[in-house]
């Protein structure tokens, strides 16, 4: 895909998640009214996931139709080889957002030959917006953001995240290793805000053993443009099923990667 194709899209994207966020947060601001629905364990849905999403890809589809689509709430399109397609999370950190805690967000990506090249978080109640491309360097409500430059667990704060879908017997020890190394750990419960403080200096990095690509992608993308490393997300069908995460610095990331050691 061309670079202006590419930059398109990212103005476009920045501008519909504005919207979006200024769409979610008339609902947060009427949670008493909000139907909501339980999903699965420590998953939560409500009508602002859904009508959110739902005006973010009907957003897309106007402007770019021949791009696919993958939501959390709407699930993916048709999707053929060399398509780009979109991955949006309309709200992560549902329960925080119905709990009233302002740590959720909305989420979009972009993926085109399996390289993830653009990625947006808006933070509407912290009025926070994260954006960053492949192209472009990460960016804070427009301002040049980087990820600190660390080498050990002890120089700053870990965001860790952890979700029902690793046994507590499997995280654990990620945890444990974590702790021994004297780091001090932050949990925001929405996983793409705590990666995008990531971007911006305030984590010095994320660990989680899994992750859905519409709560990451966006905020993935970020840390990239914000000189940080990731792993291979999208390794091993991540895009549909999910991955680990870990990001920071280049200097820290091999300490983050022992963290998952097996034994």
């Amino acid at each position: 895909m061309e670079a202006a194709s590419l930059e398109e899209r990212f103005d476009f994207a920045y501008r519909v998640i504005e919207e979006a966020g200024r769409f979610t947060l008339q609902y947060f601001r009427r949670l008493g009214t909000l139907i909501i629905q339980q999903k699965g364990q420590q998953d939560m849905a409500s009508e602002a996931d859904l009508n959110t999403e739902v005006l973010i890809r009907d957003r897309l589809k106007s402007q770019f139709p021949e791009d696919a689509f993958l939501g959390e709430e709407t699930g993916r399109t048709e999707f053929g080889p060399g398509q780009g397609i979109w991955v949006v999370d309309p709200i992560d950190g549902t329960q925080p957002f119905i709990s009233g805690l302002g740590g959720w967000c909305v989420s979009i990506a972009f993926v085109v030959g399996g390289e993830l090249e653009l990625g947006l978080v808006y933070g509407p109640a912290r009025q926070e917006l994260f954006a960053g491309s492949r192209r472009r360097p990460a960016t804070l409500n427009g301002r040049s953001i980087r990820v600190r430059e660390t080498s050990s667990l002890t120089e700053g704060i870990l965001g860790v995240g952890y979700s029902p879908r690793v046994r507590p017997d499997q995280f654990l020890p990620i945890f444990s290793r974590l702790l021994y190394q004297g780091s001090m750990f932050y949990r925001e419960g929405c996983g793409a805000l705590a990666l995008c403080y990531v971007a911006a200096g305030r984590l010095i990095g994320y660990v989680e053993p899994h992750i859905n690509s519409w709560d990451c992608l966006g905020a993935l993308a970020v840390i990239q443009a914000a000189g940080g490393r990731i792993n291979d997300f999208l390794a091993s069908d991540g895009l549909w099923h999910g991955n680990r995460v870990i990001a920071g610095s280049e200097s820290l990331y091999p300490t983050l990667e022992s963290l998952f050691a097996e034994g």
